[in-house]
């Protein structure tokens, strides 16, 4: 009698075996590019076939592909986020959603950090001006930044990013304040509305998921409420800002300046007119990127897909609703 085929697993990119050797002999897995934007044509082809898919974030999973993929028992997103897929549709077809929540944690709150300290001490600037001719001599007025010591950092999102962020930014003497949807009891910060905590913080920094009511959440009127000294950091969502308010808001110096590692649309083309503004630093969304962290994350993604392609509830699921009645 002839065996049965391991299920077909579709990973959208190319990652280091050692990260995904859990998978060895339990599925037969088709690789898309390291370098991928959009679903392989070559992974549309076996669409049909796929019992599994392993996504990443910069790949769009909508109803299109879901409807095709008639065979499919599980979406694995190697990451925290998932607006990347239609959830709603996976939840009508029946399919759960996997993701990696937990793991970026440290990683992106130190990133966060050191966005902060970038912009606050203007280090991108410094470090053009020595590598360009422009450092001359020690300057007691040249390339002058801002303290941390007594200034007031405000949190939008205080979820377990926004938290691992405050308790480092208490041991920088920050004063901490925040908005989020529910009262944070374990973190010595103030709950404010997001206009007040707008107009009273010295550093914001960004750690909302991107949903229906997050988008665009800091759009013209609300960039205008920063003081002029201010600096935004965005490590969440690039759409959370509205691109082309900030640039305005920048470009005119309502504001001092923004550090961001994530952008609308990401990547940025290279003519975007924000690569022009030296008040602002951007980075390639590099939160996640320690070896640690994106190996661990690689490893949770493979233990939803591994359970859900043996018909198991996954460990991290974000539509747990497709288990009632099971």
């Amino acid at each position: 009698m002839t065996e049965p085929k391991p299920p077909l697993v579709l990973m959208t990119h190319t990652l280091p075996a050692e990260w995904i050797s859990s998978l060895q002999g339990k599925c037969r897995v088709l690789l898309g590019p390291i370098d991928a934007t959009a679903f392989a044509p070559h992974l549309l082809d076996q669409i049909s076939e796929a019992q599994g898919l392993f996504t990443l974030l910069t790949i769009p999973i909508d109803r299109d592909i879901l409807t095709r993929a008639v065979q499919l028992q599980v979406v694995s997103n190697m990451a925290a986020g998932v607006d990347n897929i239609d959830i709603a549709a996976c939840t009508q077809l029946g399919i759960p959603v996997g993701n990696t929540p937990g793991v970026l944690t440290e990683g992106t709150a130190d990133l966060t950090m050191a966005l902060l300290l970038s912009i606050a001490r203007n280090l991108p600037q410094a470090s053009h001006d020595a590598r360009t001719g422009k450092w001359k001599t020690w300057s007691p007025t040249g390339w002058l930044g801002a303290d941390l010591s007594g200034a007031t950092l405000g949190i939008i999102g205080m979820g377990k990013i926004g938290q691992a962020v405050a308790r480092r930014a208490l041991g920088f003497g920050m004063n901490i304040v925040y908005y989020d949807t529910q009262p944070k009891e374990d973190i010595p910060a103030t709950l404010l509305s997001i206009e007040e905590l707008l107009k009273t913080s010295d550093f914001v920094s960004l750690h909302t998921p991107l949903t229906e009511n997050t988008y665009h959440l800091l759009n013209t009127t609300r960039l205008g409420l920063l003081k002029s000294t201010a600096f935004l950091i965005n490590t969440s969502r690039g759409a959370v800002i509205d691109p082309d308010a900030l640039h305005r808001s920048l470009s005119e110096g309502k504001f001092a300046g923004a550090a961001l590692d994530v952008t609308d649309p990401e990547p940025l083309p290279l003519d975007h007119p924000l690569f022009q503004l030296t008040n602002c630093f951007i980075l390639p969304h590099i939160g996640s990127a320690t070896y640690n962290t994106r190996c661990r994350m690689a490893e949770l993604a493979c233990e939803n897909l591994l359970a859900g392609l043996s018909g198991k509830r996954l460990p991290h699921c974000v539509n747990p609703e497709v288990y009632r009645g099971c």
